[in-house]
């Protein structure tokens, strides 16, 4: 007699006994059987057969609605059983991609640095806050020779991993660029080509790459369709902003990104931010850049760093506030 013949005999005679004087020792008895049950790997649907065959042999024909009720339950445990199984291993799946994108957020922020350079004459703020774990914005500081300061500020047209990658790749690019030819314009154009090669068509990168060149006080730039960004002029009192045209990065094989420049007076300073800034939501409706230059201003007598983190904070400690993008905000001031 193999083992699930012996549990159905078992089985059978705790349930006529149990009918007979509805003793809770035999209930008792049942329950540890259902413990052994699991420990087998025994379905649910398994144990109301057990069931329906000791009722068989009771009761023979007898109460055939209760049997018929009987097949009802055990055709839902059954489709319960595979819906189960397919809960769960959506789970462990969630689980295992919860601990992959834990893993390449870790690592996105430590090939993605953001050292900020000792410049003279410069005060110098960046913060960036992802919408996810993983970051569709990018901000580099390149220092070349005669303290010439680059800066790159990016946003990746989607999100997640693919984000995150060509975020990646754009960094390693911009590493692989020789200082000698580096120019805003020849810049957008090499990186240009590499995101045509190497990134989906169904995905875009918007850039502004900026010079500042310190013996001239000189803030030369280009833009790849990139946000765009705010010149504070001391002596007027207010924002002017920084008007550059250009195609996205990867839509056209060849493309010519014009340079421009304008020059930075004591206590002016840059501002560039990425589309996240503008998109955070405020009482249902995004945050106008008119609302964003007032802020921005009110903070403008801290250094940069605590001006840009107190930016993020004003917004995000308001009760209706709701970041819906990466936020990235930077700022560039030429000292008084």
């Amino acid at each position: 007699m193999n083992l699930i013949k012996v549990d159905e005999a078992i089985y059978k005679n705790l349930l006529e006994q149990y009918l007979q004087v509805q003793d809770d020792q035999y209930l008792e008895k049942a329950k540890r059987m259902s413990v052994s049950f699991v420990n087998r790997n025994i379905y649910p649907e398994e144990i109301v057969r057990i069931h329906m065959d000791a009722i068989d042999q009771i009761y023979q024909n007898e109460h055939m609605e209760y049997k018929v009720s009987m097949q009802f339950l055990l055709e839902a445990l059954i489709a319960y059983r595979k819906g189960h199984e397919e809960y769960r291993e959506l789970k462990e799946e969630s689980q295992e991609l919860k601990a992959e994108m834990e893993v390449a957020a870790s690592m996105q922020q430590t090939l993605l640095t953001h050292d900020i350079p000792n410049v003279s004459g410069l005060d110098i703020g960046a913060i960036t806050v992802p919408y996810k774990q993983l970051n569709g914005d990018y901000f580099h500081f390149v220092q070349g020779e005669g303290e010439t300061l680059g800066v790159a500020i990016a946003d990746v047209i989607g999100k997640g991993v693919p984000a995150a990658l060509s975020m990646s790749m754009i960094k390693y690019a911009l590493d692989s660029y020789h200082d000698e030819i580096m120019t805003p314009s020849a810049i957008l154009r090499y990186l240009n080509r590499v995101v045509e090669r190497n990134v989906a068509s169904n995905m875009f990168i918007t850039m502004f790459y900026g010079q500042y060149f310190p013996e001239t006080s000189i803030f030369r730039f280009a833009s790849a369709g990139h946000e765009p960004g705010f010149h504070y002029q001391a002596d007027k009192g207010k924002f002017e902003e920084i008007h550059a045209q250009g195609l996205v990065l990867g839509v056209v094989k060849h493309t010519y990104y014009t340079q421009y420049d304008l020059e930075l007076k004591s206590g002016d300073y840059i501002v560039l931010l990425t589309d996240g800034v503008t998109e955070c939501l405020r009482s249902g409706r995004f945050i106008t850049r008119e609302e964003v230059m007032e802020v921005i201003e009110k903070y403008a007598h801290l250094p940069a760093q605590e001006q840009v983190n107190q930016v993020y904070l004003h917004f995000y400690e308001l009760d209706d506030f709701e970041l819906k993008d990466d936020f990235t905000l930077l700022i560039i001031k030429k000292n008084v």
